[in-house]
């Protein structure tokens, strides 16, 4: 089974799914509306990571935190976005905005869920059609949250894990700031203690393209053959699930989220992080 979608398939069935647009930058978050209005696939909406893919920001959230299930169900009604519907996510190519919508559906229990192989910069380079239209979906009727299709993991469980050892926590931040040599997004730097890295950008062949089936699972393996012992974090929850997506995508189920991640750690002073210096 596969949860990705061609460019290909997505344009011979645009009339039957419903298409959201999450690109996204983390360094300008004014970015993804602007390229939206610029152009999209037909038929996108557009949802905001900063806005309505968030929670309320406080002092220990995290930069990204979930957002109340419940309402973020009506929130996806109102939207247009029945739960039974076909959901097809899409960014600019680096995958991981489009997949963090991918597991935020299914955290809802929503199963037909895709991410769109390439991204937006694929679907041009086809010379597919575009679209300048500001879309919208007609509301549909709200509908309550069904049981979790994702492992979601909590501080408590990954400070209890520093003696407990029961789980591998992956980050998937970029090398540098794992080692704390840098942190252009947060206060503190450094790594959560005992966590490895794997770095996003090992999954991919190319820009919005994942290796083979048999090379993830290798990446994967090496880690913890069992994937119910990983727990993927990053810097907010978002680029850690490309992670939790290439090992789906591997065959490799179960694998779990810390969403809080590294901004919700270090807003407690009592959490240890190992730094450049360690």
């Amino acid at each position: 089974m596969t949860y990705l979608i061609s460019p290909e398939k997505l344009k011979d069935k645009l009339d039957s799914v419903k298409i959201l647009d999450v690109r996204h930058d983390l360094n300008d978050h004014s970015w993804g509306r602007k390229v939206y209005e610029k152009s999209h696939i037909p038929g996108a909406i557009f949802l905001d990571h900063e806005i309505d893919l968030c929670g309320p920001k406080t002092k220990h959230s995290g930069r990204h935190p979930l957002p109340d299930r419940n309402q973020f169900a009506k929130f996806l009604a109102r939207n247009g976005i029945a739960f039974d519907v076909e959901v097809i996510a899409y960014d600019n190519g680096v995958l991981m905005f489009a997949t963090h919508m991918w597991w935020m559906l299914r955290w809802l229990g929503m199963s037909n869920v895709k991410v769109l192989s390439g991204g937006y910069d694929a679907w041009v380079e086809l010379g597919y059609p575009t679209s300048q239209n500001i879309e919208s979906y007609k509301p549909v009727e709200e509908w309550a949250p069904r049981d979790s299709l994702v492992r979601l993991v909590t501080m408590q469980e990954v400070q209890n894990n520093l003696t407990d050892k029961k789980f591998d926590l992956l980050d998937a931040r970029v090398k540098g700031r794992y080692k704390g040599e840098f942190e252009p997004m947060d206060p503190v730097a450094g790594h959560i203690p005992g966590a490895l890295n794997h770095s996003v950008e090992l999954n991919l062949e190319d820009l919005g393209v994942l290796k083979e089936k048999g090379e993830l699972e290798d990446l994967f393996k090496k880690i913890n053959p069992d994937p119910s012992k990983i727990v993927h974090q990053c810097g907010s929850g978002i680029t850690a699930c490309l992670n939790l997506f290439a090992m789906e995508e591997a065959g490799l189920t179960g694998s779990g989220l810390y969403a809080g991640s590294w901004s919700e750690w270090i807003s407690y002073p009592e959490n240890p992080v190992v730094t450049k210096s360690d």
